[in-house]
Order: C-alpha cells, then sequence, then structure tokens
C-alpha cells in the first residue's frame, strides 16, 4: 500500500560521498545549496480504513529545512507549523509530471514521517489525495510501479 523514492528525483549518484552533499533516509542536501526531506503523500482507501502512501522528497527552503534538522527528535515537533515545499520526486503514474507541485510539509511525532499536504489543484494527484482511491485503482499503481516496461508497450 506505498512506493517510496529512494532519492530526490534532482540528486545524481556523483553527489555521492561529497562533502557538501548528503542522502539519509530522511534528508537530503545537494550541494550546501538545496535541502530536502521525505515524508508521505497520504492518499483514503475508498470503502476501507487503508491508506494508500507515497514516499516522496520535498525541497524546503534553507531556513525550514534548519528548523525542521533541529527538532528532528524532539518530542512535540508535531505542534510546528507547516513548511511550504515543492514537491521534488516525479511519480510516473501521473501527468502531468508531479515535479514542482505546491505543498505543506506537517511533521509529525518522532519516529514518523511528515505528511504532504499538496495544494489543492485539479492536479490529479491532488484530486486523489482530497478524494481517494480505489482498490483497483491501488492495483493499477502497484502493476505501473513494479512493471514500467510493461506500460510502454
Amino acid at each position: 500500500m506505498n512506493y517510496s523514492a529512494a532519492a530526490p528525483s534532482v540528486w545524481d549518484p556523483s553527489f555521492d560521498g561529497a562533502p557538501d552533499c548528503l542522502l539519509s533516509s530522511d534528508q537530503c542536501v545537494i550541494k550546501a545549496q538545496h535541502h530536502f526531506v521525505k515524508g508521505l503523500v497520504e492518499i483514503p482507501v475508498i470503502g476501507s480504513s487503508d491508506v494508500f502512501s507515497w514516499g516522496v522528497w520535498v525541497s524546503l527552503s534553507r531556513e525550514n529545512f534548519s528548523r525542521a534538522a533541529d527538532l528532528w527528535d524532539t518530542p512535540g515537533r508535531e505542534s510546528e507549523r507547516p513548511y511550504f515545499g515543492w514537491l521534488t520526486t516525479e511519480l510516473p503514474v501521473y501527468s502531468p509530471s508531479t515535479v514542482n507541485l505546491k505543498t505543506r510539509l506537517h511533521t509529525r511525532p518522532v519516529g514518523r514521517r511528515p505528511l504532504i499536504e499538496l495544494e489543492p489543484t485539479d492536479h490529479p494527484l491532488a484530486v486523489e489525495q482530497r478524494t481517494g482511491i480505489t482498490l483497483a485503482r491501488v492495483r493499477e499503481i502497484a502493476q505501473a510501479v513494479l512493471h514500467p516496461a510493461d506500460n510502454n508497450s
């Protein structure tokens, strides 16, 4: 019931090991100038208590990234106001592109990934987050993600 991107779409393997770059399971910095946090776009599954989630990356300003990083292991961090960010993960099952959709990143209790709320636009991902998806749509997403070559024929 979830798919997770390992890195922001702008990450390049050549950055690995560079002193001004970092990629962990939760945070990413590129050339000490671009800052990212991983969170979840959660989509309710219609007729179920289940939630489908996309593990995606959001770019934050240096100030918001620093604040989030400072509070990362602090109990009560979920009382922080949401941080504005730009979605930085390409989800190939959507058109147009999901890169650069406006978001609000909501911190949650320590140990839980932040929740990513998309700006309420008519983009298909934003619509699905607001209205939910069927179990058939979950299966369609799983097929597309697990067998991308099948979608090109």
